[in-house]
């Protein structure tokens, strides 16, 4: 996929949450499911922050601020960067130790929003430029360049929307 589809396909999944809020309760929005798992708050809580924190990554490579390094990406990176999608996994300890999903407020949310799409603005025309060679650590998928990283937000942004449909079914049963 091109940096310009790439870049599309997160404009559209930030859409979508965007869209999603406007349909969700305040009171189901902090809702925990019945029988566990995150609340419709604490998955665009994670999102959000990780595509931020990515997004911070990705920087790092297009202006050649990472270590060097001959590695690459995991076996598990290799598969996610080739199929395009997550296998149903719970996120690494290290990554929920180092931004824990928290119950976030709706306009939060849409704050986070507006903010993880004004740094796809700023940084996808940067995409192409960068030294592939330039890598930053992805606590399971390795070492990944530039334009590994910014298909990762994509992926990891597609994955979380499907994340929401099991949240939404869940507290439907109730």
């Amino acid at each position: 996929m091109s940096i310009a589809n790439e870049r599309r396909a997160i404009e559209e999944a930030l859409d979508n949450y965007r869209e999603r809020l406007d349909v969700i309760t305040d009171e189901a929005f902090v809702q925990t499911p019945p029988d566990g798992g995150w609340s419709f708050a604490e998955v665009y809580s994670h999102i959000l922050q990780a595509t931020l924190g990515s997004s911070i990554a990705l920087e790092r490579c297009i202006h050649n601020n990472c270590e060097p390094t001959k590695k690459g990406t995991t076996l598990v990176g290799k598969i996610l960067l080739l199929f395009g999608r997550f296998p149903r996994a719970n996120a690494p300890a290290v990554v929920n130790q180092k931004m824990p999903a928290v119950k976030i407020t709706k306009e939060e949310a849409k704050n986070l929003i507006i903010k993880c799409r004004k740094r796809m603005e700023a940084i996808s025309p940067l995409v192409p430029a960068a030294n592939k060679t330039s890598r930053y650590k992805h606590p399971r998928l390795g070492m990944l360049n530039a334009g590994q990283w910014f298909k990762f937000i994509r992926i990891h942004l597609q994955h979380h929307l499907k994340q929401l449909d099991r949240v939404k079914r869940k507290l439907s049963q109730r």
